[in-house]
């Protein structure tokens, strides 16, 4: 009787490879005990005898323990069929969970054309073409390798992959019945997939969840070039209007606080405080031709202090309008003038709160003090400038326009270099007390020479002013009878003289002798022809400047005189005397 122990060449079973189990075609149970023995002599493969599962002298391979699983239920082998069975396809069996016994292979059977894939992956992990087919396994609850199984697939009413379970002990179909074909447990699980994940895949085909995702990420790749692209609007506007307006803020730069406005009263700032409230500017309009000058208050009656040439166009039917300081506007008229000395007086009517300005006195200013220029230069009124004087006593002369010498003034001047323009004339050259110490007149012209305020168009710093001390004098004859003294020698002078000195002409004007019968001159012993060379011990180089030097006086006063006579040395003493000036 058969044993099932055939002596012939053993067919193995191919499964999937169990880690550590070589030569085992499905999981066993670390220390399960030996199963019964079954109606037709086989053993349950978990009972350990290698004679049952290798071929014909193969060595038995070692066990591995595996996971510790419940053991399930035998279910008896299926005889051996004949040889002519064995060639003919077997459909897999129904296994139990703990193992399923190998078919046996009469000896003479053929061998497969091929050595399987020993990771006996589908579809080119099959058996060979005479190889038997495969028996169905069946996961346990815990499957190979511990891979968990879904809730789904562990519920109730199924196996863990999906299918009804198998009874415990199942008939056997008879020994030469057609085996009942299995659905294939490879299409239902995939230990490789991911967990908690059914085994087989209801959702999409395969490959559309990477669409999905490089669908997403491209979204996101859109998006965030669409937010780049509002974003460097934005910021490109935000820019442009920073760039166009300075910021997003008003920006308030640091300032410092404003004072109460006081400055030293010797300060320029200070001076022209006290000084511009007397300060007045003077329009004229005539006839024939108009001018603008500065004069500045003498007294609270309105009387003011201006230059003769400022007041000369209005002639005698002429208009003069004086402005003062704070805008307020009067019209005046002239109470005295005097070419000579080129001064003039003009009266306001019905103005009250008049300032005047104090009066210093010339002969106290030195060379290098500091002054301060106030006037309307180019009709530009309250004009402050400021200098230091640069010289005393020059000698000038301006006017002569009318060519008879008639209009010539002549000045024993102040010179600054406080800058004077055409404008100034008439106003006042103050120090540091605010105190009048000139009336500003002329200034040196760099192209003609001309020391007239007509001759040129701006200051060279070359300014002359007339003295107060001559003006005050002139100013009061001015109002207290309209017109002005000169002090005179009573001689005539030789203007054509080109020596050193100031010549006595050999006759006077329309034929008259030229030193005065009875006249200071005459009396002091001067004869025509003398030469003049010192006046009170300063040097005299030109008849202008002896004519300067003698208005510089009042009349009355007394000059020591230094001359030649026929190449001899002399020196006299005389008085001045009187004459009224035009």
């Amino acid at each position: 009787m058969d044993d099932g122990k055939p002596t012939g060449p053993k067919v193995k079973w191919w499964s999937r490879p169990v880690q550590g189990r070589a030569g085992l075609s499905a999981p066993q149970d670390a220390g399960a005990a030996p199963g019964p023995v079954d109606e037709a002599g086989a053993v349950d493969t978990a009972a350990g005898h290698p004679d049952t599962t290798e071929t014909a002298g193969a060595s038995p391979a070692p066990v591995v323990p595996e996971p510790s699983t419940p053991p399930g239920p035998v279910v008896p082998a299926q005889p051996s069929a004949p040889e002519s069975v064995i060639a003919e396809p077997i459909a897999p069996e129904p296994v139990t969970q703990a193992s399923a016994a190998p078919a046996r292979t009469p000896a003479g059977a053929a061998t497969p054309l091929h050595e399987p894939d020993q990771y006996s992956t589908p579809p080119y992990g099959g058996p060979g073409p005479w190889a038997p087919a495969p028996p169905v396994q069946r996961p346990l609850p815990t499957p190979a390798h511990g891979t968990p199984v879904p809730p789904p697939y562990a519920a109730a009413g199924t196996n863990g992959a999906g299918m009804p379970p198998v009874p415990a002990h199942t008939p056997a179909p008879p020994a030469f019945a057609a085996p009942v074909p299995q659905p294939s447990q490879w299409l239902q699980y995939d230990p490789w997939g991911a967990p908690r994940r059914p085994l087989t895949h209801p959702g999409p085909p395969l490959g559309s969840d990477g669409a999905r995702g490089r669908s997403r990420r491209g979204s996101l790749l859109v998006g965030a070039l669409l937010l780049a692209l509002v974003a460097g609007g934005i910021g490109g506007g935000i820019g442009a209007y920073v760039e166009r307006n300075g910021g997003l803020t008003t920006v308030e730069l640091p300032q410092t606080a404003r004072n109460s406005g006081g400055r030293a009263p010797d300060s320029v700032a200070g001076i022209a405080a006290s000084a511009l409230p007397s300060v007045v500017t003077i329009h004229v309009s005539g006839t024939t031709e108009s001018g603008t000058g500065t004069g500045f208050v003498l007294d609270t009656a309105g009387h003011i202090l201006t230059n003769n040439h400022v007041v000369a166009p209005a002639g005698s039917s002429g208009e003069i309008t004086v402005t003062f300081s704070g805008g307020e506007t009067a019209r005046g008229e002239v109470v005295g003038k005097d070419s000579g000395y080129d001064l003039a007086v003009v009266k306001v009517r019905g103005v009250s709160g008049l300032k005047p300005l104090p009066l210093g006195n010339s002969d106290n200013v030195q060379v290098g003090d500091p002054v301060v220029a106030i006037g309307a230069p180019f009709d530009l009124s309250n004009t402050v400038t400021s200098g230091i004087i640069s010289a005393k006593d020059r000698p000038i002369t301006a006017g002569g326009e009318k060519g008879d010498g008639s209009d010539i003034s002549y000045v024993d001047a102040l010179q600054t270099d406080a800058p004077i323009n055409p404008g100034n004339s008439g106003g006042p050259l103050v120090d540091t007390d605010a105190h009048v110490i000139g009336i500003n007149s002329a200034i040196r012209a760099a192209d003609s020479g001309s020391t007239t305020e007509g001759g040129q168009a701006g200051s060279i710093g070359l300014g002359f002013a007339i003295p107060i001390n001559q003006g005050k004098r002139v100013a009061e004859e001015l109002i207290n009878t309209g017109k002005a003294t000169h002090p005179v020698i009573g001689v005539t002078l030789d203007m054509e003289y080109t020596g050193d000195g100031a010549k006595v002409g050999a006759k006077g004007a329309e034929g008259k002798p030229s030193v005065t019968p009875g006249g200071p001159g005459a009396k002091a012993g001067i004869r025509p022809g003398d030469i003049i060379t010192e006046v009170d011990g300063q040097p005299v180089h030109s008849g202008e400047e002896l004519i300067v030097k003698i208005r510089a006086h009042r009349p009355g006063d007394r000059l020591a005189l230094g001359l030649t006579r026929g190449g001899k040395d002399l020196s006299m003493t005389l008085t001045l005397g009187s004459a009224t000036g035009t």
